[in-house]
């Protein structure tokens, strides 16, 4: 009889990690004096003994084997006569080893055909072993990594803004879309003295906690350094003083950080090596350049200053890499070139409709079914023209019955305007009919696509946009109604909802691009249309 004691240990072949088993097979052990097994041995993945046994066809003989083997000197010196090399779909995924046979008799041909049988059986069993430590092993990985994450995103939310600001004459829009992995994008408003307002949007290098906890420290001493400090340049100075000396190696923050004069429209900005902001005025897009070293890289950094100042109806666009760095399927990037020409083309939409339009496009450019590689920030600030005043702005989902919604949150607007009762009847059901089309029309009634509503005062008169995810399709002309024509089948009710429209407002037009479309309804506070028109 002969009898197997086994352990396992590690060795490498081939660039992969495998267990190998070391054993010796001799003679009934006797109860009062066990034979010792041979100590298992680690073997280098360059040694040249691995590939010997990779082809060797059998047991192999340690002592009558020759080669310069650092492996093969431990071998006989942890006392190993015989090896069987463990092969699997031609792989060596580990080592019989084998010491003396109790009665210090040489292992016969048949000692080693039963080993070579046993290690035929036994090598796919111990493949199978090794697969599913390997699996266990990537799966505790990837739950740790899954609640590394969920930590990084919690605290990434909670330190976003939760409100935008809100001031006379000007509109502001944010949309943050975090990649798969996340990131360390990051956007801010801070309220200074002297109706002044700071804007910030910046990206740490890296992803999970690390960046994350990075973030929050650049927001925190951000945040702080802006109440004492009136220069931006100044600001960052001092941010990145703090971040050296502790932000973790082969990291560091782009960060952008401008001080908005809400009366003038004067803006004063310093970049820490950040994507370079757009301003978009009358159709015009251009750059604003300022230079400086990102935060975190190295002591005794200074960054130049940039001023410029955003005339009524312009458009100032902070955004992240996560824009300009989107690939197509042809691995081109969408750049700040197509960046630019969306922004030209949208004109003077206000910041939401911006930023869909614009989110729109790269969409579009992305290659199909890819998944986002990075995260994705926009931050939209308009400065409203000399006749507007903004009196709402807020999206509703496309669901049936968020048009009374939508009547809900315009209704205080319109009666703080002054809109005479039987015109606000009139208006309310306008802008309900226009909700409606836009959700089921635009839609098709996808409650995560939203219809933007935006209510302005011009002048002496009431503007209401509602724009939804359809084209520039043109407007059919609107029918007179004719209950008789419908009941014989000769008309139908498509369309009646447009001259509906058309004759509860004083005007109304519509206006869009490729993604979305906008209906513009203008109800006069007075010396409109009759009031007592249906």
């Amino acid at each position: 009889m002969s009898s197997v004691a086994h352990s396992l240990r590690r060795i490498v072949s081939r660039g992969r990690t495998a267990p190998a088993v070391a054993a010796s097979v001799g003679e009934p052990a006797r109860a009062a004096s066990p034979a010792p097994s041979p100590a298992p041995v680690d073997i280098a993945p360059n040694d040249p003994i691995i590939p010997y046994f990779q082809s060797a066809a059998g047991a192999v003989d340690i002592e009558a084997l020759e080669l310069e083997s650092p492996a093969l000197e431990s071998m006989r010196a942890a006392g190993v006569k015989l090896v069987v090399p463990l092969v699997t779909q031609g792989e060596l995924i580990g080592l019989l080893n084998l010491g003396p046979r109790l009665s210090d008799q040489e292992y016969s041909g048949d000692d080693r055909r039963l080993l070579e049988s046993l290690a035929a059986q036994a090598a796919p069993a111990v493949r199978v072993g090794q697969l599913v430590r390997e699996q266990e092993v990537e799966i505790r990985s990837r739950e740790r990594l899954e609640q590394e994450l969920a930590v990084a995103r919690l605290i990434q939310q909670n330190f976003l803004p939760r409100t935008l600001p809100e001031a006379a004459g000007w509109s502001v829009a944010a949309d943050y879309r975090p990649a798969r992995e996340v990131g360390g994008d990051f956007y801010d408003f801070i309220d200074l003295p002297d109706g002044r307002l700071g804007i910030v949007v910046g990206d740490v290098t890296d992803k999970g906690v690390p960046a994350a906890l990075v973030m929050a420290a650049t927001r925190s001493v951000l945040r702080a350094s802006a109440q004492r400090l009136l220069e931006p340049g100044a600001v960052l100075q001092r941010v990145n003083e703090h971040l050296v000396p502790d932000i973790p190696e082969n990291m560091f923050v782009t960060c952008l950080y401008g001080v908005l004069e809400l009366d003038t429209g004067r803006l004063v900005f310093a970049n820490a090596g950040h994507n370079l902001p757009m301003v978009s005025s009358e159709g015009a897009v251009t750059e604003l350049m300022a230079r400086g070293m990102p935060l975190g890289l190295m002591p005794g950094m200074t960054y130049e200053e940039t001023e410029a100042v955003l005339d009524p109806g312009a458009h100032l666009l902070l955004y992240s890499d996560g824009v300009t760095e989107a690939h197509d399927a042809d691995r081109e990037m969408f750049g700040g070139g197509r960046l630019s020409a969306v922004m030209s083309q949208a004109g003077a939409r206000h910041g939401s409709a911006l930023l869909r339009t614009l989110l729109a496009a790269l969409a579009a450019f992305a290659a199909p079914g890819a998944e986002q590689e990075d995260d994705i920030t926009l931050v939209a600030i308009r400065r409203e023209s000399g006749s507007e005043a903004l009196l709402a702005e807020f999206s509703v989902a496309s669901e049936p019955g968020n048009e009374r919604e939508a009547i809900r949150q315009l209704e205080p607007a319109f009666v703080a305007a002054g809109l005479p009762a039987a015109r606000l009847e009139r208006m309310k059901t306008a802008v309900a009919e226009a909700v409606m089309n836009a959700m089921e029309h635009g839609n098709g009634f996808r409650p995560e696509v939203p219809v933007d509503i935006r209510l302005v005062r011009e002048g002496d008169a009431l503007v209401v946009e509602v724009t939804d995810g359809g084209s520039a399709r043109p407007m059919p002309e609107a029918p007179e109604p004719d209950i008789d024509a419908k009941l014989a089948g000769e008309q139908t009710p498509r369309g009646w909802g447009l001259f509906l429209i058309r004759n509860m407002v004083d005007e109304m037009d519509v206006s869009g691009d490729d993604e979305h479309h906008t209906t513009r309804l203008v109800m006069r506070l007075e010396g409109g249309r009759d009031d007592d028109r249906a």
